[in-house]
């Protein structure tokens, strides 16, 4: 073993499992606190971790509509879990913030919002989660209006991204072009290795803030056998995609499907409970509360995740402008897979499969979208420009 010199980006290294806590402890030194997968209450949630036993070793996880569960899956394997129902957002993006708060004594006084953006290294940042965050960052800091506690935040971050060894019975990321093997974003890239006599991680380093972390951890130059070790992990997995979402003409298909039976059939499924934009990696709606003392001494405004589930999202005086369940899933599914496109220039799906994972009724936004298409409606006016063709013949 050798410690690394300072690399290039885009060299790889590897590091042996037994030295993978050197990582963990080079950012904590560096002053990063580490967030990182770890099992809790029968499922993997993102939290505070200080050591590699933290990390859900050994186990795996079963996905499919409406189900989750952890199993024991490879031994002393670290990264044997897919996604749970945690996102990164909830670290850049907070659910609940207070924007300001108000008091009146001599005179008003207005405090500003009480979010302290920390060091984080995120530990374990899969390849579709990558693309969920270049989502947001178009979002929520790539236009005219600037999210200062997401920009912040998002500006304090060294990523540990993950490639996937296995995909999940939901996932589909291949189709999504997101993964499942991390390009870019990333501040470290790692892919597990473990073989009979072998467990190591193929180390790429993606910023200069990546190459210094490993200057601290020992490490030995990849071989061409390690990097198509990895490679090939990385090819199986994306052969094994649980699923696939057709993109070609997606935006274009669902304009014009507006009124498109499927809507109805979904409705008497759906239950508007607002889960899957929940776990969704890149919604981002939120609600605003005022909230005032009686005394009127202070008040404050807060921030609070909202989804377009539920019904008071689209309240406008006089009522409910998307009342019935049908007009709801309409509006998540045509504004994720459409709309985006023209507010954000990119889809608002990464393929990461949570909301199918996460639905309690198991409905599936990739086979919704093909039933559409498999029964496309043509436009109106295509039925107009026919019948006038038809009265003139």
């Amino acid at each position: 073993m050798t410690k690394s010199s300072k690399a290039d980006l885009r060299s790889k290294f590897v590091l042996d499992r037994q030295d993978f806590q050197s990582l963990l402890d080079a950012l904590n030194t560096d002053g990063y606190r580490l967030i990182g997968p770890t099992p809790r209450a029968g499922a993997v949630v993102y939290d505070e971790i200080n050591a590699v036993a933290d990390l859900p070793i050994g186990l795996t996880d079963e996905q499919e509509r409406g189900t989750y569960r952890l199993k024991d899956g490879d031994p002393g394997r670290v990264f044997g879990c897919g996604l749970g129902p945690h996102s990164w957002k909830k670290f850049l993006y907070p659910a609940e913030l207070r924007l300001w708060q108000a008091h009146l004594n001599s005179g008003m006084a207005i405090a500003a919002n009480d979010h302290v953006p920390e060091r984080l290294a995120l530990i374990g940042v899969r390849a579709c989660e990558l693309g969920a965050l270049r989502i947001l960052d178009r979002v929520l800091s790539g236009g005219q209006y600037h999210d200062t506690v997401y920009e912040t935040q998002r500006e304090r971050l060294f990523i540990v991204a993950v490639n996937c060894g296995r995909a999940g019975s939901t996932c589909f990321c291949a189709s999504m072009g997101t993964g499942p093997r991390a390009e870019t974003g990333f501040d470290l890239a790692l892919t597990e290795v473990l073989e009979t006599e072998q467990h190591y991680f193929v180390v790429e380093v993606g910023s200069e803030a990546g190459q210094r972390i490993l200057d601290a951890v020992p490490l030995q130059p990849a071989t061409d056998a390690d990097v198509q070790a990895a490679d090939a992990i990385i090819a199986d997995t994306a052969a094994h995609m649980g699923r696939a979402l057709d993109t070609h003409g997606l935006k274009e298909l669902l304009e014009n499907n507006f009124e498109h039976p499927e809507w109805d059939e979904v409705a008497t499924r759906c239950l508007t409970c607002g889960s899957c934009t929940l776990v969704c990696p890149t919604c981002f709606c939120t609600t605003f509360e005022d909230v005032a003392e009686l005394t009127g001494a202070s008040a404050q405004r807060i921030r609070r995740w909202d989804s377009c589930f539920t019904m008071d999202f689209s309240y406008m005086v006089g009522g409910h402008v998307r009342a019935s369940a049908k007009s709801r899933y309409r509006q998540w599914l045509t504004h994720k897979l459409s709309a985006w496109v023209d507010q954000f220039g990119t889809l608002g799906c990464v393929g990461c499969g949570r909301c199918i994972t996460w639905c309690p009724v198991g409905i599936d936004l990739t086979e919704e979208a093909a039933t559409i298409r498999a029964h496309s409606q043509p436009k109106p006016e295509a039925k107009t420009r026919k019948k006038k063709i038809h009265e003139n013949a």
